[in-house]
């Protein structure tokens, strides 16, 4: 990290135990060390083992992140991270409407049999990615599935947890895949309108649809980390959570080009 998005996530980070009065023993690397090692790993889809010496040894760099990723530390410094860049966008910090959709991938061997299957639709033998973001694309909730999931399926489990967080959610739009029963179960049991955005019958090649590019332009920004161009993970929770790292990479980094483009103080000639 740069110092100025260090400057950014530095005041964001969770405190430790030791520090808020809960024992434990004291860390021995330093947070950013820990934090580049992780975004080194995601960025470049290395293996752990090998990790580059000039961060701290693989195996304390893995318990760091299993830690987090156990805790649910993660998920808490990207939901701040998130805030952080609505609020600096003039938003609300809680959205009220939000696109999903899903992404097939393929799975490596190491990826058991019981969480992988095959996307008939799409050709694909591995995982299937869920996510639900907002308007601006900046991810709410991720779900990893086998990919023989259908979308309506991961949809249930995707919004119903979504809905606990976000209380102002009322609108979702949503490809095709989502048609059927669970636009009325949305509106009966969350109290959120499922708005399909169809594809004309007689258009051909790709199309821009409305709201929907900005699921899919999430997923663009997502392959961009190497760690994510297939699913290595032995667990979904793991890759659940290599997708917010990655996802706080990009908050990150714009939180830190937005502070660098603010003016500062104006000084009496």
């Amino acid at each position: 990290m740069s110092d100025a998005e260090w400057a950014s996530v530095r005041d964001l980070l969770p405190v430790p135990g030791r520090l808020a009065g809960r024992g434990g023993r004291p860390e021995g690397y330093c947070h950013r060390q820990m934090i580049d090692a992780i975004r080194y790993l995601v960025d470049n889809g290395v293996k752990w083992r090998a990790m580059p010496c000039d961060f701290p040894p693989w195996p304390r760099v893995y318990a760091f992140f299993t830690r987090r990723r156990d805790t649910g530390l993660v998920a808490e410094l990207h939901d701040r991270l998130r805030e952080a860049v609505r609020w600096a966008e003039g938003r609300n910090e809680e959205p009220s409407a939000a696109v999903v959709d899903s992404q097939s991938v393929k799975a490596d061997a190491t990826v058991s049999h019981v969480s992988r299957g095959f996307d008939a639709g799409k050709k694909s033998n591995g995982r299937k990615r869920h996510l639900l973001t907002d308007t601006l694309g900046l991810l709410l909730a991720v779900l990893v599935t086998p990919a023989s999931t259908t979308d309506r399926d991961a949809a249930r489990l995707l919004l119903s947890e979504a809905k606990k967080h976000f209380r102002r959610l009322a609108r979702v739009w949503a490809d095709g895949g989502y048609t059927g029963h669970l636009t009325d179960w949305t509106t009966q049991h969350l109290e959120v309108v499922l708005d399909i955005v169809r594809r004309g019958d007689d258009v051909q090649g790709f199309q821009v649809l409305p709201r929907r590019w900005v699921v899919e332009r999430s997923f663009a920004w997502l392959l961009r980390s190497r760690r994510l161009v297939r699913d290595d993970e032995r667990r979904t929770d793991t890759s659940e959570v290599v997708v917010l790292w990655s996802m706080s990479m990009l908050m990150s980094r714009r939180l830190a080009a937005q502070r660098r483009r603010r003016p500062g103080p104006v000084r009496a000639a």
